[in-house]
This record gives structure tokens, C-alpha cells and sequence, in this order.
């Protein structure tokens, strides 16, 4: 099972990549035979460009592109620039072809420097992994400053973590099995039906 981490942090140390591998190790850990990969955007910056040029990707883009393709699940995370998700992690998905997530599970996540911002996770992360055709799982993990060594985080993220593991893992491994009910054959239940005698 893969799962792919998409982190759009443009420093580094980087709170938005410190938010994805604490996304990841949750995940992982309900979630143990996952094979974790991060992408790091940053790094493909200058091939997205091009791509956008020339209309080629890089090696290193297309191997990036081949990875949340193949994912049995992402976890994708932007920092907050004006309101929204960076440039850089639009780009990103714009180049991704079109129907490639289609069906697949995905973590929204997002850091700023307020907790003014978190609506972004609702205004433009969901609706932008809607019309990709992800299924985006319920819980959305917004960390502003303020969130990081501050109660809550922890919860989300465990929670966040969870929706994605039973999403990657199928319905069937995570939900509970029910009883076989008794099946009494049509021959028996008529018989029962005769009046005795």
C-alpha cells in the first residue's frame, strides 16, 4: 500500500513539512503496511514551470507525478498565501492529469501564521480535491503558530489519520463483521405454516 505526501513548504525547517510527517506517521501507524513517500515541491519548482512552457515533465516531476498517481492514498499540505494554497501547490495539481485521483483517498491539510486562515481548508482545498474527484476524507487539519505544542492538534491529527487509514485499508478491514444470521430453509418455515395433524 503507498501512501504519498505532498508538501508545498517553501523553507526550511518548514512547519508545513513538520505538519505532513506528523500527518504520515499517524496515518502509518493505523495503517502499518503503508509505504510512506514525500513529495517536496520545493524542489520541483523550476520543472512544474517548464511544464507549464513546454508542456514536458522533468524526470524528477514525472517521477513525482507517477507517485500521487500509484498512491493508494495522499496527504497533501500548503502553507496559506493570501487567503488560499500556495502557487507552487496549485501548479502542482494542474499538471496532474485529469481523472488521476479520481476515487482516491485525500488529506487536506494547511498551516499559517493565524488561526483566521483555517477556513481555507473548506473554500479551497476541499473544492479543489472535489473537482479533481478525490474523496476527501471528513476531518480537514488546520495548524496555525499558535496550534503547535497547544492541545487539540494532537486529536485532529489522529483523527484526520484515521479517516485516511480506513479509507486506504477498505471498508471491509475496518468494519466490524456481522454475525451470520440463521438461514432456515423455505422447505421448514412452509412446514411449519401446515396445521398439524
Amino acid at each position: 500500500m503507498r501512501l504519498v505526501v505532498v508538501s508545498a513548504g517553501l523553507s526550511v525547517p518548514s512547519s508545513t513539512r513538520l505538519l505532513a510527517d506528523r500527518l504520515a506517521a499517524a496515518t502509518r501507524a493505523q495503517a502499518p503496511a503503508a509505504e510512506v513517500r514525500v513529495v517536496e515541491l520545493r524542489e520541483l519548482a523550476v520543472e512544474i514551470a517548464h511544464h507549464f512552457t513546454n508542456g514536458f515533465a522533468g524526470p524528477s516531476l514525472a517521477a513525482a507525478l507517477t507517485a500521487v498517481t500509484e498512491a493508494d492514498g495522499l496527504i497533501v499540505v500548503t502553507p496559506v498565501f493570501s487567503a488560499s494554497y500556495s502557487g507552487l501547490f496549485k501548479s502542482f495539481f494542474d499538471v496532474v492529469e485529469p481523472d488521476a485521483l479520481a476515487g482516491k483517498p485525500v488529506l487536506v491539510a494547511a498551516t499559517g501564521g493565524t488561526a483566521r486562515h483555517s477556513l481555507v481548508l473548506e473554500h479551497a482545498l476541499r473544492p479543489l480535491f472535489a473537482y479533481l474527484h478525490a474523496v476527501v476524507v471528513p476531518t480537514a487539519v488546520y495548524a496555525a503558530s499558535e496550534d503547535w505544542g497547544a492541545e487539540g492538534l494532537d486529536g485532529r491529527i489522529e483523527r484526520a489519520a484515521g479517516e485516511l487509514a480506513r479509507l486506504m485499508t477498505g471498508p471491509a478491514a475496518s468494519a466490524p463483521q456481522a454475525a451470520e444470521p440463521d438461514v432456515v430453509p423455505f422447505e421448514q418455515r412452509l412446514a411449519a405454516l401446515r396445521p398439524a395433524g
